[in-house]
């Protein structure tokens, strides 16, 4: 039996837009809205078409909800509507792909950046930055196999045998620095 003060699911408020549930709906706007026009921006790089898309993938949203079958998680679902919306709207302005200039002035431009940016509080900005340095102090007190491992794996995104190929050594080896990195790390760290 569901929680009756839990938030509903996306896939129950999909359930609920297929019935015309107009509250639904605005939950679902209001969960994914944001999200749909950084995403839509992203692909397509103009203000108004981004937002235009990102609005147009919530009226099929609302169209199809009771195609949702539930086999993909809804956002996955909406997401699939919504670079599809975009990826069309590409394909039908190919002269945007071949370099020309759109007609975007650069203040809108910046103003869709400011507005796509995550606002930071300067005190959280603060905080993350004496983190980092805590951590980057931290790294640097590491072994050499240790900061190895550890840099490989997280900034060059390697696996664990790429790395035991580029240290000669085994898979185990390399898990084992990197545990021993990482818990000393964890105690370096001051933490919230």
């Amino acid at each position: 039996m569901d929680d009756p003060g839990a938030e509903p699911s996306d896939e129950a408020l999909c359930a609920r837009v297929a019935k015309e549930d107009e509250a639904a709906f605005d939950m679902l706007v209001g969960r994914y809205q944001a999200r749909a026009y950084r995403v839509a921006w992203s692909i397509l790089r103009h203000v108004e078409d981004a937002r235009d898309l990102s609005q147009e993938a919530f009226v099929r949203l609302y169209q199809t909800a009771g195609s949702f079958q539930g086999r993909a998680r809804f956002s996955t679902w909406f997401y699939r509507i919504l670079v599809n919306l975009c990826l069309d709207h590409r394909r039908k302005h190919r002269w945007w792909r071949s370099g020309r200039a759109r007609t975007d002035d650069a203040s809108a431009e910046g103003a869709l950046e400011r507005q796509a940016a995550p606002t930071v509080d300067p005190l959280v900005a603060l905080g993350r930055e004496q983190t980092m340095q805590a951590l980057w102090k931290a790294v640097a007190n590491l072994s050499p196999q240790q900061r190895a491992v550890l840099v490989l794996q997280v900034q060059e995104g390697l696996a664990t045998s790429e790395i035991a190929a580029v240290m000669k050594c085994s898979e185990a080896t390399v898990r084992v620095h990197l545990h021993r990195a990482l818990v000393t790390l964890r105690a370096s760290v001051p933490r919230d």
